[in-house]
C-alpha cells in the first residue's frame, strides 16, 4: 500500500462533502482522509497502484487548491 500526502485548502466538512465523490471515483484511490486540524490542511491518501497525478487532478476538479508534501 503506497501512502501520498498533500497539502490543501480543504478546511471544513463542506469542503470534504464537495471533494468526497472525486477522490472516490479516483481508481487509484483506496481510502484517503483530511486532517482539518493541521493548518496545512493535509489529505492522505492511500492506495496500491496510486497515481498522484490523478489525485492532484481530482482535488483541483472540485474546486481546491493542492500541493505534494515532500518528504
Amino acid at each position: 500500500m503506497k501512502t501520498l500526502q498533500f497539502k490543501t485548502n480543504i478546511k471544513c466538512s463542506g469542503c470534504i462533502a464537495t471533494v468526497t465523490p472525486h477522490l472516490n471515483a479516483a481508481e487509484s484511490v483506496s481510502n484517503w482522509s483530511v486532517d482539518i486540524a493541521n493548518p496545512s490542511k493535509i489529505l492522505t491518501v492511500e492506495g496500491e497502484n496510486l497515481s498522484e497525478t490523478e489525485v492532484i487532478e481530482k482535488v483541483k476538479t472540485a474546486g481546491y487548491t493542492i500541493e505534494k508534501v515532500e518528504g
